[in-house]
C-alpha cells in the first residue's frame, strides 16, 4: 500500500508530506485547493509523463518521493527481474527539472520512467473523474469482463494460436498471388540467376586482376630495377673481372676471418661480415629466380582489362560487388525454387491452416465459455451492489455475439441496463446519467476488488452527480471495498468523507503574493469541523457540528 508521499516544489505545493493509513482514506478541500496536483504527483511517481509545467515557479526542480509497504509478490518478482532489491518496502523517487529534464530512482538506484511505470502498474490504480464515461463505449466492456473472469491463461493460449494462424494465412496469401505475377517473378529471377552465373564470379577476383594489371603495366620498369639490383650484387657473368657486391663482401669476410684467428676481439665483426655476405648471395639468387619467372604475354593486358570491364558492367547492373552478387544469386535461386514448388507448399500450408483454425476455434470457445460464466456471476454481484447504491430494480444484461476469429477471440459484447421496472435493457450510453455511471463503475470496481491484486486504488471524485442517500451508500461501499485493500478517495461529499478511516484536508492559502497548498491530517474534532463546513457552507452551526459527529459515529459502527 501507499504509506507516505512527499512532495517538494510541485505547482502550488512548496513542501508537503502525507501519511496514508490502511483502509479508507479521504482527501477533502475546496475546488482548486490542489487535489488534482496530488493526483498528478502520484501519476508522475508511477512513471507517467511528467511536464516541466509541474515545477513550482522560481524553483529549479520538483521532487516527489513515495513509500510503499507490503509489496505484492508479483511486483517483487518484477523488481528482481529488473535488477532491484525486492524487500517488503519500496521507495520510489522522481524529479523534474525546470528545463524539462528529470531522473528516477528505485530504492536509491537509478531507473528509467518506463521501469517505474512497469513497477507502478502493480502497486496502484487511479480511477479518474471521467473514467466512468468510458463505460458508454462498448469497447471497454470486454476488458472488464475478462478482468472479472481472470482468464489470462485462456486468452494467452488463444492469442498464441491466433498469431500462428495469421502467419500461415499470410504465407498462403503471398504464395497465392496471381499466376501472371508469378510468371513475371519466375522470368525475372531466372534472367538474374543466368546473368550472374554467366559472369562466373569469384570472390576476390577483381582485386587480383587489378594487381595483375598494375604489374603488367609497369613490367619494363620492374625488370630494369631487378636486373640492376642483381648486377650490383652478382657482378657481370660474362666478365669475371667485374665483381658484384656479394663477391666483394666474400673477399672482405675471408680477410677479416683470418685476422680474427689472430685477434679474438675481431670475431663479432667477422661474424657480422659473414652474415652480410651470405645475405647478399641469397638476395642475388632470389633476384635471378625473379628475373627468370617474369614472363608477360603481350595479349595478357588486353585479357585482364576485358575481364575487369565485364565485372564493372555486372556491378553497375546489380549495384553490388562479387560477394554480394553471389549471395544475391543464392537468394534468387531459393526464391525461384519457392515459386516453382509453390503449389505443393500452398497445399501444405492449407493443411496447417485448417489444423490451427480448429485449435484456435476450440480455444476461442473456451474463452467464450469463461466470459459467459463470468458475466452470470458478475451480474449477481453487480445487481446486489447497485441495489445497495440506491439503484433498486436495476436489470443488467449482456448482448453477446460470436463473430470471426480476431485478436481478442470471437466475442462481441456490450453491457445493457434497465434502470426502471418494465423497461427493456438498453446500451449504457442511452440510459445511464452521470451519477448512475459513477455508481455502476463503483459496482464494477467492487466486484473486481477480490480478484484484483493491486493493493491501492484511488478514486478521484467518484461521487460526481450523486448526493443524499446515494452518496452515503457510495461511502459505505468504498469502506467495504477497502477491507483487504487501501482506498484513497478525493471527494466533495460529506456522506463519503464521514465513512473514512482517515481524512486529510487540502487547503490553499496566499502569503506574500505566493500561493501555497498544504495537506493536513485531521483528528476527530478537525473532521467534525470540516464535515460541518461541507454540510452547511461558511456558516457552521451547532446543528451542523452535531450532524457531522453523528455521521462519523454512524459510519464507524
Amino acid at each position: 500500500m501507499l504509506a507516505d508521499l512527499k512532495i517538494e516544489n510541485v505547482a502550488v505545493i512548496e513542501k508537503a508530506q502525507v501519511h496514508f493509513t490502511p483502509g479508507f482514506n479521504v482527501l477533502t478541500g475546496e475546488t482548486g485547493a490542489g487535489k488534482s496536483i496530488l493526483i498528478d504527483s502520484i501519476n508522475v511517481i508511477l512513471g507517467n509523463r511528467a511536464s516541466r509545467e509541474l515545477v513550482r515557479s522560481g524553483t529549479a526542480k520538483a521532487s516527489i518521493w513515495a513509500t510503499f509497504t507490503d509489496i505484492p509478490a508479483a511486483t517483487r518478482a518484477q523488481l528482481e527481474k529488473c535488477g532491484y532489491e525486492a524487500d517488503s518496502d519500496l521507495l520510489l523517487y522522481r524529479e523534474i527539472s525546470a528545463d524539462g529534464k528529470g531522473g528516477c530512482r528505485i530504492n536509491g538506484m537509478p531507473a528509467t520512467a518506463a521501469v517505474l511505470r512497469d513497477i507502478g502498474a502493480g502497486l496502484l490504480a487511479i480511477h479518474g473523474q471521467h473514467d466512468s464515461q468510458s463505460l458508454t463505449n462498448p469497447i471497454t466492456h470486454l476488458a472488464l469482463l475478462d478482468e472479472y473472469a481472470q482468464n489470462q491463461a485462456l486468452h494467452e493460449r488463444y492469442h498464441t494460436l491466433y498469431r500462428e494462424l495469421i502467419v500461415v494465412k499470410r504465407q498462403m496469401d503471398a504464395l497465392s498471388a496471381s499466376e501472371a505475377d508469378k510468371e513475371r517473378q519466375i522470368a525475372a529471377l531466372t534472367e538474374e540467376i543466368a546473368a550472374i552465373d554467366a559472369a562466373a564470379l569469384k570472390p576476390g577476383e577483381e582485386e587480383a586482376l587489378q594487381e595483375r594489371k598494375q604489374l603488367i603495366t609497369h613490367a619494363q620498369g620492374i625488370l630494369e630495377g631487378i636486373s640492376l639490383a642483381h648486377a650490383a650484387l652478382a657482378g657481370d657473368a660474362d666478365d669475371a673481372s667485374v665483381q658484384g657486391a656479394a663477391d666483394m663482401l666474400g673477399s672482405a669476410a675471408t680477410g677479416l676471418t683470418a685476422s680474427a684467428r689472430l685477434d679474438e676481439s675481431l670475431a663479432p665483426l667477422s661474424e657480422k661480415l659473414n652474415d652480410l655476405y651470405y645475405t647478399a648471395r641469397e638476395l642475388a639468387v632470389d633476384l635471378a629466380d625473379r628475373l627468370e619467372s617474369y614472363s608477360f604475354d603481350p595479349d595478357e593486358l588486353n585479357q585482364v582489362e576485358a575481364r575487369l570491364d565485364e565485372l564493372y558492367r555486372i556491378k553497375q547492373r546489380f549495384g553490388a560487388d562479387a560477394e554480394a552478387l553471389l549471395a544475391r544469386r543464392d537468394r534468387a535461386a531459393a526464391e525461384l525454387e519457392g515459386y516453382q514448388s509453390g503449389a505443393q507448399r500452398i497445399e501444405e500450408l492449407g493443411r496447417q491452416k485448417q489444423a490451427l483454425y480448429r485449435k484456435a476455434k476450440d480455444a476461442a470457445e473456451a474463452l467464450t465459455k469463461s466470459r459467459l460464466e463470468a458475466f452470470t456471476a458478475m451480474n449477481k454481484q453487480m445487481r446486489s451492489a447497485l441495489e445497495f447504491l440506491n439503484m433498486p430494480g436495476i436489470r443488467f444484461a449482456l448482448r453477446h455475439a460470436r463473430g470471426p476469429l480476431a485478436s481478442a477471440g470471437q466475442d462481441s459484447v456490450e453491457f445493457l441496463i434497465s434502470t426502471n421496472p418494465g423497461e427493456e435493457p438498453k446500451p449504457l450510453a442511452k440510459i445511464a446519467s452521470g451519477g448512475e455511471l459513477s455508481r455502476i463503475m463503483l459496482a464494477f470496481k467492487s466486484a473486481l476488488a477480490d480478484k484484483d491484486a493491486i493493493p491501492t486504488v484511488i478514486y478521484d471524485e467518484i461521487d460526481t452527480g450523486v448526493s443524499g442517500l446515494a452518496a452515503g451508500r457510495i461511502g459505505e461501499k468504498l469502506k467495504q471495498t477497502s477491507v483487504g485493500h487501501q482506498v484513497l478517495c478525493i471527494t466533495h461529499t460529506a456522506q463519503i468523507a464521514a465513512a473514512a478511516d482517515s481524512q486529510l484536508l487540502i487547503r490553499k492559502s496566499v502569503r506574500d503574493g505566493r500561493t501555497y497548498t498544504e495537506i493536513h491530517p485531521l483528528d476527530l474534532e478537525g473532521r467534525v469541523k470540516v464535515l460541518a463546513a461541507m454540510i452547511s457552507g461558511d456558516k457552521v452551526t451547532e446543528l451542523s457540528l452535531a450532524n457531522a459527529r453523528e455521521m462519523i459515529a454512524k459510519a464507524s459502527t
